[in-house]
C-alpha cells in the first residue's frame, strides 16, 4: 500500500511539473507568433538589413522557433494526457447523488374528457 501511494505522489508531482512547462511553452508560442510580421502589420519589429536579424533570416529563426514549441506543445499534451489517464483515481461510478425518483406516469392529454365525463358528441355538420 505505501509503495503504490509512493507512486501515486511520484506521478503527480510529474504531472504537476509538465503543466508547469506546458503553460510556460504555451506562453512562448503565443509570444512567438504575436512577433512574427504577418500580411496584415502584425507585431513583429524591423532588424538591420543584413546579418542573421535580417527579415529573411529573423522570418526563419521565427518560423523554426514556433515549430519546435508547437511541436514541443503536441507532445506534452500526449504525454499529459497518457499520464492523466495511467494515474486516474477508481474506475467505479460515483453514486453519492443517486436519488430514489418516483415513476414517470404517462402525460395527459388535455383534449381527452375527465374521468368520469361523457365524451363530448362531434359537431354536425352541414350538407
Amino acid at each position: 500500500m505505501a509503495l503504490h501511494s509512493f507512486r501515486a505522489k511520484r506521478v503527480f508531482i510529474v504531472f504537476i511539473f509538465l503543466m508547469v512547462v506546458q503553460a510556460i511553452v504555451a506562453a512562448l508560442l503565443v509570444g512567438v507568433i504575436l512577433m512574427q510580421k504577418s500580411e496584415g502589420g502584425g507585431l513583429g519589429t524591423g532588424g538591420s538589413p543584413t546579418g542573421f536579424m535580417s527579415a529573411r533570416g529573423a522570418a526563419d529563426f521565427m518560423s523554426r522557433t514556433t515549430s519546435i514549441l508547437a511541436t514541443i506543445f503536441v507532445v506534452l499534451s500526449i504525454v499529459l494526457a497518457a499520464l492523466a489517464t495511467s494515474a486516474g483515481g477508481g474506475r467505479t461510478i460515483d453514486t453519492s447523488l443517486k436519488r430514489d425518483v418516483a415513476p414517470v406516469q404517462a402525460p395527459v392529454d388535455p383534449l381527452a374528457p375527465a374521468a368520469g365525463q361523457a365524451a363530448p358528441q362531434p359537431a354536425p355538420q352541414a350538407t
